[in-house]
């Protein structure tokens, strides 16, 4: 194998152009965008928002007054009648007909109403930051797989080119083996080792196909184009990303959801202890009035009623206090996330600067297996080289290869984690 052509395919693995990676970034962002409209948990949560969205309405009905259509018929036995001289005197019809509008309408409640909206809209707040969180968990496993896919693919073709040089020197040792220069077991150990390699490209084709598998499973689609493994990224500083974590991360977002709802909850119970003030009011038709009690007349009635909570048995003062502990647990749940995440993105840090200073120690790791395997196979024409001596530097070439391909996931992957952790979108 020439020397240009390997250094070439090294050169190519670690290649990071620009127009390669916004082929990357097309393709990943088009792959994240099928799996909102693909993924069936994405449409759960939706129906969640939109659940949220129709109860905030719902109570937000609640300003208005009721109004109900009322009729009624009663036959009375015995009949309500006073004596009077010769005659008696009825006082209700036997036959008792009503039909009314009544109407009631919360006059003053104290704030009741405005607190329950309130907590209604806090609470579709959540469904949405629900939905973002979702949204954050599947573009993260969603891009971690694509790069998964790329690293397989690219180790599948380390393997042909390994592959390619180990038939190249079978081919060099069957001929010195003809003019008596080698000898048969050397043909056999060049065999079982391209036997080897054989499998474990087998073993990565496999994993390909699993790969692509769950890639279908989550956007509908079977396959992705070959790109550059890399993943273009601001660089950011612990106290940057922390920052941008604490207003947009979305597990974040959902634990002060929870504190502000259970602060509702506090004012909601509360008011419960406040005095009620409503209206109510009727207009219909019907008998019993006397003189002519049979006959049905119009009639209607307006007030006002006051209610005002005297005792309960300690029910509401116990309910704060149980709501007051939650609002304490909501508090540490808080700074316990905060906690996790800068751990996380910290770790994440870490790992991009090894990832980042492993992948420039990783070229000269290249150029001297490439050198290396270069002159082992001069060695070997000249019959000067053994199978060991082959298959070392093969070994030695395809390790320098995979560390790079490896180092190149590590970024990716460490980028992507990164990126979780502060809520950023990976694709833009």
């Amino acid at each position: 194998m020439k020397k240009t052509l390997i250094l070439g395919f090294a050169s190519f693995l670690f290649s990071m152009n620009v127009n390669a990676q916004e082929k990357v970034n097309i393709e990943l962002k088009t792959l994240l965008q099928k799996s909102l409209t693909y993924f069936p948990k994405v449409k759960e949560v939706e129906l969640s928002v939109q659940l949220a969205e129709d109860k905030l309405k719902l109570v937000e009905l609640n300003k208005y007054p009721d109004v109900t259509l009322d009729a009624s018929y009663a036959y009375v036995q015995p009949k309500i009648e006073v004596p009077f001289g010769d005659k008696t005197f009825q006082f209700a019809p036997e036959h008792n007909v009503s039909g009314a509008f009544n109407g009631t309408y919360a006059l003053f409640d104290f704030g009741r109403l405005k607190a329950s909206i309130d907590k209604s809209k806090l609470e579709l707040q959540t469904a949405h930051h629900v939905a973002a969180q979702l949204q954050n968990s599947l573009f993260t496993q969603i891009s971690q797989l694509y790069f998964q896919i790329i690293f397989a693919k690219k180790a599948i073709l380390i393997q042909d080119e390994v592959l390619e040089l180990l038939n190249e020197n079978k081919q060099v040792i069957a001929s010195q083996l003809k003019n008596g220069m080698a000898l048969q077991l050397d043909l056999l150990t060049i065999q079982s080792k391209i036997d080897n390699e054989v499998n474990r490209k087998v073993d990565l084709e496999t994993n390909l196909k699993k790969l692509l598998n769950l890639l279908h499973y989550a956007t509908g689609v079977s396959d992705v184009k070959e790109t550059n493994l890399a993943l273009t990224i601001k660089n950011y500083t612990l106290d940057e990303a922390m920052q941008y974590a604490i207003s947009n991360n979305p597990t974040l977002a959902i634990a002060r959801d929870k504190l502000n709802i259970a602060k509702s909850d506090v004012v909601i119970s509360k008011l419960n202890e406040k005095p009620f003030v409503g209206l109510k009011a009727s207009v219909g038709s019907r008998n019993g009035y006397l003189p002519a009690i049979n006959d049905p007349r119009f009639n209607y009635n307006a007030g006002i009623g006051f209610s005002v909570p005297l005792f309960n048995g300690g029910k509401t003062k116990q309910l704060i206090k149980l709501q007051e502990k939650g609002m304490a647990l909501s508090e540490n749940n808080i700074s316990i996330l905060i906690h996790d995440t800068e751990k996380d993105i910290e770790a994440a840090l870490i790992d991009i600067t090894s990832s980042q200073n492993r992948l420039k120690n990783s070229v000269s790791q290249i150029e001297q297996a490439a050198l290396a395997q270069k002159l082992s196979v001069s060695k070997l024409k000249n019959g000067t080289a053994t199978p060991i001596e082959i298959t070392a530097t093969n070994a030695d070439y395809q390790k320098a290869l995979l560390n790079q391909l490896q180092y190149q996931y590590q970024l990716c992957n460490a980028q992507i984690e990164l990126l979780k952790a502060m809520g950023e979108e990976i694709i833009h």
